[in-house]
C-alpha cells in the first residue's frame, strides 16, 4: 500500500512492489514493502523505541538495518527499515506485514511536520543550533499503544537498567517469535491477554513490584480501548490513558511521544529531565517541573520536540542530582 506522496513533505513513494525490494534469497522476500524518498535520520528518530541494547523487540544488524518485532491489530509482524542511498525501504513479514508497511512512513517520522518550530527555535541559540546539527530528527508515530505503554509503566520509579531488564525478561518469556527472516532472538510483545496471565512470581523474578505489575494488568485488560486513543485528539488521548489507575502524566507522555507522535507530550515528573532542561536553557542546576514548564511554554505545541533537541546538546553532563538507587523486588 502506498502512502499519499503529498501527505509527507519531502517524502514520496517510489515503489510498493515487494518483489522489487526483495532480497536475493527468495525465502527472505517480504510480504509487503514500500520505498520512500526521505532525509529522516533513522537511528536518531527510531532509537527512542529501543528499550536498551538487549531489547528483544528491536535489533540493529551489521548493515545498519533496524528490525522490530511488533504485535499489530492483524497479528505478529516483523518490520525492517533500512536506508538505500536517498531512499528508505520499509519491508515487513507475517500476519501484520501489510499493516506495518501502511504505518511505516509514520513510524519513521516521514509525516512529522515542523510547522512553525524553526521560527520558535530561533528564539534560543541552543535550540537553533540543535535544529541545524540534527536536521534528520523526526518524531515517530507507531500507532501501537501497548508496545509503548507497557515499557513506560515498567520504567516508573526505578532505574533505567531495572526497567530494561524487566522488559527484556518478560518479552523473552512470553513474547512471540518474530516472523520472517528476522535476526536471531527478535520477538513481538505478548498479546494483551498473556500480560494478564503472568503469575506474581514471574513479575517478582523480573524485578517488577506489585504496583507496576497491577498497572500493566489493568492496562492490558483495556488494551482495545487504549489502542483506539491513536485516533483521538492528543489532549483527549492523554486523558483517556490516565483514566487507568497507575498511568499518570509521565507515563501517558512517554507513550504518546512514541505511539501517537505527539510533539507536545512533555515527560513531566521525570527524575532528571527538568534539571537537564533547566541547565541547557539557563545554566540552572536545580530546575523543577514548574520551572521546566515555564521555560518550554514558548515552544508549544512542540515542547517534546524542543526537549529532545536540547537533550541532544549534552546537558546531561551537568547533572548533579543523586542517581536513583536500584531496588530489588525479586524476592519481596
Amino acid at each position: 500500500m502506498s502512502p499519499d506522496p503529498d501527505a509527507a513533505p519531502g517524502s514520496t513513494s517510489t515503489s510498493t512492489d515487494s518483489a522489487e525490494s526483495a532480497d536475493a534469497d527468495p525465502a527472505a522476500r517480504p510480504d509487503a514493502a514500500v520505498t520512500l524518498l526521505s532525509d529522516v535520520d533513522l537511528p536518531l528518530s527510531l532509537g527512542v523505541l529501543r528499550r536498551g541494547t538487549g531489547d528483544p523487540t528491536y535489533q540493529v544488524t551489521a548493515d545498519g538495518a533496524i528490525w522490530r518485532g511488533c504485535l499489530t491489530p492483524h497479528g505478529p509482524g516483523t518490520v525492517r527499515v533500512r536506508r538505500i542511498g536517498p531512499l528508505v525501504e520499509i519491508a515487513a513479514w507475517g500476519e501484520g506485514a501489510a499493516w506495518l508497511v501502511e504505518q511505516g512512513p509514520a513510524m519513521i517520522g516521514a509525516y512529522d511536520e515542523l510547522g512553525d518550530f524553526p521560527q520558535l527555535a530561533a528564539r534560543h541559540p541552543l535550540l537553533r543550533e540543535a535544529l541545524r546539527t540534527h536536521p534528520g530528527l523526526r518524531l515517530i508515530r507507531t500507532n501501537l499503544v501497548m508496545h509503548s505503554l507497557i515499557p513506560a509503566i515498567l520504567e516508573q520509579r526505578v532505574t533505567t537498567g531495572e526497567a530494561y531488564r524487566a522488559w527484556r525478561q518478560l518479552v523473552r518469556r512470553h513474547g512471540i517469535p518474530a516472523p520472517g527472516p528476522a535476526p536471531l532472538g527478535l520477538m513481538a510483545p505478548p498479546p494483551a491477554r498473556l500480560w494478564t496471565l503472568i503469575p506474581s512470581w514471574e513479575w517478582h523474578r523480573a524485578g517488577v513490584d506489585g504496583k507496576r505489575a497491577a498497572a500493566v494488568v489493568r492496562a492490558a485488560r483495556l488494551a482495545d480501548a487504549l489502542e483506539r486513543t491513536v485516533h483521538m485528539p492528543h489532549p483527549e488521548a492523554a486523558k483517556r490513558l490516565q483514566v487507568v489507575p497507575g498511568i499518570g502524566v509521565w507515563t501517558a507522555a512517554e507513550t504518546m511521544q512514541r505511539a501517537h507522535g505527539c510533539a507536545d507530550a512533555l515527560s513531566v515528573g521525570d527524575y532528571h529531565l527538568s534539571k537537564q532542561i533547566g541547565f541547557a536553557m539557563t545554566g540552572e542546576r536545580n530546575a523543577d517541573d514548574a520551572r521546566m514548564l515555564e521555560l518550554l511554554a514558548p515552544f508549544q505545541p512542540h515542547r517534546h520536540r524542543a526537549a529532545r533537541l536540547l537533550l541532544l546538546t549534552g546537558p546531561g553532563r551537568a547533572r548533579r542530582a543523586p542517581r536513583l538507587a536500584p531496588a530489588d523486588h525479586r524476592w519481596h
